[in-house]
């Protein structure tokens, strides 16, 4: 198949028109790219708010249980003075 080159003035400037098909074809790879790339960032922000929830929910539970430490360990200070002042 012979090309053949047809071209147009614009702004002072010759545009080979050829060269249309693959600017088309660049254009549409990066559309393309680029609803990938969105697809994926949908994704990925979707497990971070997971993991932030799941970050929350550890976090919840390591204060319940620093509670729950710092008042077993006020009770057994609590008994260990009362067993002292026994031994005194």
């Amino acid at each position: 198949m012979a090309r053949h080159s047809t071209s147009y003035e614009l702004f002072g400037e010759q545009v080979e028109l050829l060269k249309f098909p693959e600017l088309e074809d660049k254009i549409r790879r990066v559309v393309g790219e680029y609803s990938l790339l969105k697809r994926r960032i949908d994704e990925l922000e979707g497990l971070l708010k997971i993991r932030e929830l799941e970050l929350e929910e550890a976090n919840t539970k390591i204060r319940g249980l620093n509670e729950e430490r710092d008042s077993v360990r006020t009770k057994v200070d609590s008994l260990l003075d009362m067993l002292q002042d026994i031994s005194v």
